[in-house]
């Protein structure tokens, strides 16, 4: 009898640096069997994940608004290079900016909104909804119908 062995997938997993950066790294062990490349704002990242490709892509916020043209170059060459078939991503503007690219492509998106967002969805994972093909929250309070959903916390 053969057995189907799951398909591979092409994973790119994204967050700025900081506490979301440490959220997506906490998901590795997901990734096992699937080929995984990292992306992050903050170069110095690249360090923590040695045995993985890793890009550096600008940062921007909405008080660095003309950076975002940057960012979008950026992240428009980053997948088209690497077309992932997957874009996990644990929240912040450059993460939704990512998800936004990455629909140019017919990718799929998972957003999970930051364990850091206990009483209300973030902004940027409010818009999050409209780009994910997959929307989290890592509160159970914060599920409700539409979404975003609850699985668990990557933290926890």
């Amino acid at each position: 009898m053969i057995q189907n062995k799951p398909a591979v997938k092409k994973i790119m997993a994204v967050a700025s640096s900081g506490g979301h950066w440490t959220q997506l790294l906490r998901l590795r062990p997901a990734f096992n069997h699937h080929q995984v490349f990292f992306a992050s704002t903050n170069i110095s990242n690249h360090y923590e994940v040695e045995n993985f490709k890793f890009y550096y892509f600008t940062d921007a916020n909405r008080k660095t608004f003309w950076k975002f043209f940057i960012m979008v170059f950026q992240l428009f060459r980053i997948i088209s290079r690497e077309r992932p078939s997957v874009i996990i991503t644990t929240g912040s503007a450059p993460g939704l900016i990512t998800l936004i690219v990455g629909r140019f492509f017919s990718t799929r998106n998972v957003w999970i909104d930051s364990v850091a967002n206990v009483e209300r969805v973030s902004t940027s994972g409010k818009l999050a909804k409209y780009f994910s093909d997959l929307y989290l929250t890592q509160w159970l309070d914060l599920e409700k119908s539409g979404g975003p959903l609850f699985r668990g916390s990557i933290l926890g």
